[in-house]
């Protein structure tokens, strides 16, 4: 891959900001402009590629993508944004977002939901991606019209077809790890001579899914956060640029108004890439959010009186739910609640029973929720 790509071209969120349209749209093709291409679920080969794990939502950017990776979490991008209360769409069923986690060191963002989903997405978990196939799954712009330098089509404009979603192929070529994006990411180059299905990604592609297939089964590999710089001139005339996919930026001028540079057109294709946020490497932050298993924490360490009150000291986990229920007879008494949706937070949480002490006697049991 050629050395200016991967280190000197600017990258761009793929979110909606006021210079777009508030729609969104679908993967941009090399090989064709169809808005209806790749609109379905795929078959043959390709059958439960990753399209099945994807669930739509708005967030105060816009539509967006997420994928479903637990009974109720699901992965997006932190750079959408999104709201606790807003309703995420998964198999033609209506789920509600309860509260997110933020990865401290990439883009990626956990949401969790009030109800349970009928399936969710593997983790792709191993470190060897690069060469191999990937689906990308998104609901950003089609291809609009042919971008000409000096008689060749170096790409294509962004589209305007509203949100449709959509998925293609592509190749990963490398690890990408550059300020100002924090982390790994997996970069796929846009050929002009690409593979089958060859894509790019556009604006509102944001937080759509990367799949990787492992043995027979399809896995979430990455999501998707950026593209090399769109916003491109062919003369460089200030008031000229205009969003674009490219298979070569050669003869074209990047940087926008003011900073219009040119890139010298060469022999060889200098091409756009998309990369999509590493999910191999951050398996272990992932499942410490949604690991539901019963661990050290299911464990009262204490109960002691405070003044007409008991208080039940309970060991937890980061980012789990408990219920606490009590009753005054193990054999025929039945189990009330002490306290519910009790947040854990991988420390010493104290439930509180009041008026407990003025009880013969009580006995509590702490159950995890989620």
């Amino acid at each position: 891959m050629n050395s200016w790509v991967s280190r000197a071209r600017a990258l761009l969120c793929l979110l909606a900001t006021c210079l777009f349209t508030t729609h969104s749209e679908a993967i941009l093709f090399e090989a064709t402009s169809n808005t209806a291409f790749n609109t379905t679920a795929p078959t043959g080969a390709l059958t439960n590629n990753g399209w099945q794990y994807e669930g739509q939502w708005n967030t105060e950017q816009g539509p967006f993508l997420g994928t479903p990776i637990a009974p109720t979490f699901f992965l997006a991008a932190q750079h959408i944004g999104g709201l606790p209360g807003t309703a995420f769409v998964f198999n033609g069923l209506t789920y509600t977002t309860v509260t997110n986690f933020d990865d401290p060191n990439t883009d990626l963002r956990i949401w969790q939901v009030a109800q349970t989903f009928p399936y969710y997405a593997p983790l792709y978990t191993e470190t060897n991606e690069v060469g191999k196939l990937c689906v990308a799954i998104g609901r950003g712009y089609d291809r609009g019209n042919a971008v000409i330098v000096t008689g060749k089509t170096n790409g294509w404009q962004w589209g305007s077809t509203p949100g449709v979603q959509r998925w293609g192929e592509n190749i990963i070529s490398q690890i990408y790890n550059s300020p100002p994006l924090n982390g790994d990411h997996l970069l796929a180059v846009f050929d002009r001579n690409g593979i089958t299905n060859e894509c790019m990604l556009t604006t509102y592609d944001s937080s759509g899914g990367m799949f990787i297939e492992d043995g027979t089964t399809w896995k979430i590999a990455g999501i998707h956060h950026a593209v090399s710089d769109p916003f491109v001139s062919t003369n460089g005339v200030d008031g000229s640029g205009f969003n674009a996919a490219l298979v070569d930026y050669g003869g074209l001028y990047i940087g926008g108004d003011g900073n219009w540079a040119l890139i010298t057109n060469q022999m060889a294709d200098i091409p756009g890439y998309f990369i999509s946020t590493r999910v191999s490497v951050r398996t272990s932050w992932i499942n410490s959010v949604i690991n539901l298993q019963p661990g050290p924490d299911m464990r009262i360490t204490n109960i002691a009186p405070a003044g007409v009150d008991i208080h039940i000291s309970l060991s937890t986990g980061s980012n789990r739910l408990y219920l606490v229920q009590k009753t005054s007879d193990l054999v025929t008494g039945s189990w009330t609640t002490v306290t519910n949706n009790l947040v854990g937070n991988g420390s010493i949480v104290t439930a509180i029973d009041p008026g407990a002490t003025t009880q013969p006697k009580r006995f509590y049991r702490v159950q995890l929720l989620q």
